[in-house]
C-alpha cells in the first residue's frame, strides 16, 4: 500500500487562501468518462498542474495536494484511472483497485491525461505540469512523452523502466524524486534512467533520498520530514523554474 488511507499530503496548509474546489467528470478523446477534482485559486498564476495518484486512484490525498497547489496559485486536477472499469462515483475505503489497475494500459491512461489538459487549457492555462506518484509517477514520466505540450514531468518513486525505453520521445524537462531504500527500485534501475535521458538530451534531475521507502512523501511517517520537506521544495522550483 502506498499511504495509510487517512494521511495527509506533508505540506502546510495556507490558512486564509482564496481557493474553489469541485468534483468533475472529465470525457477523454476514447470516449471513457472518469472522475476528477479540481482545486483553483481565486487568482491564478497561470500554471496547471495535472495528478497522478498512486495505484488505488483519485481518493482523499491527492484531492488534499490539489488543494495545496492551489494555495499557492496553481490551478490542480487529480484525476481517477478506473473510469473504464468502476464508473465515476466515489468509492470508499474497501474499494480493491488493484483488479482496475490490472485492466489500465497505457494508451488508456494517455488518453486521460490528454483529458485533463484539455480541461486546464480550456481555463487558459498553457504551462501545465504532470505531478505523479508510484503508478503516477512512471506515467507522468510518460506523459512528456506523449505529445500533451507539458512544460515539465515530476515523479515520485515511479518504477524508471517505461521512460528509459522511450526517453528518446520525452518532450520536456524531468523531476525524479525516488526513494534510496524502495524494494522494487534499485539503484541501479535509477542511474539507468539518468543515463537514458542524458543520452537522449533531456534536461533532467534525478534525487534519491538514501533510507527513505517507497512512499515516503507521507505526513505519518515523520521520520521521513526532511526528506518529504526537500522533495516538496524541489516540486515547487522545478515548477518556477521551467514556467
Amino acid at each position: 500500500m502506498c499511504f495509510e488511507l487517512d494521511s495527509l499530503p506533508p505540506i502546510p496548509v495556507i490558512s486564509g487562501a482564496a481557493v474553489s474546489h469541485d468534483d468533475l467528470v472529465l470525457e477523454a478523446d476514447d470516449g471513457n468518462r472518469f472522475a476528477a477534482f479540481t482545486a483553483a485559486p481565486d487568482q491564478p498564476n497561470g500554471m496547471g498542474v495535472v495528478i497522478l495518484p498512486d495505484v488505488r486512484g483519485l481518493y482523499r490525498f491527492y484531492e488534499e495536494l490539489a488543494l495545496r497547489f492551489a494555495e499557492r496559485g496553481y490551478t490542480a486536477v487529480g484525476f481517477d484511472y478506473f473510469g473504464r472499469t468502476a464508473g465515476t462515483e466515489k468509492r470508499d475505503d474497501s474499494f480493491e483497485y488493484m483488479p482496475h489497475v490490472q485492466q489500465t494500459t497505457p494508451e488508456g491512461v494517455r488518453a486521460d491525461v490528454g483529458a485533463v489538459v484539455d480541461y486546464l487549457r480550456g481555463r487558459g492555462l498553457e504551462t501545465i505540469f504532470t505531478v505523479g506518484f508510484c503508478f503516477g509517477g512512471r506515467h507522468s514520466w510518460l506523459a512528456a512523452a506523449d505529445s500533451h505540450g507539458l512544460a515539465g514531468a515530476i515523479g515520485f518513486y515511479g518504477r524508471p523502466q517505461d521512460a528509459i525505453q522511450r526517453a528518446g520521445e520525452i518532450e520536456a524537462p524531468i523531476l525524479a524524486l525516488q526513494a534510496g531504500a524502495d524494494q522494487h527500485i534499485t539503484s541501479e534501475d535509477n542511474a539507468a534512467f539518468e543515463r537514458a535521458l542524458t543520452d537522449a538530451g533531456v534536461e533532467h534531475e534525478l534525487v534519491t533520498y538514501e533510507g527513505a521507502p517507497h512512499s515516503f512523501f507521507d505526513r505519518k511517517q515523520e521520520e521521513f520530514a526532511e526528506a518529504s520537506d526537500d522533495a516538496w521544495k524541489r516540486v515547487l522550483a522545478f515548477i518556477e523554474q521551467h514556467s
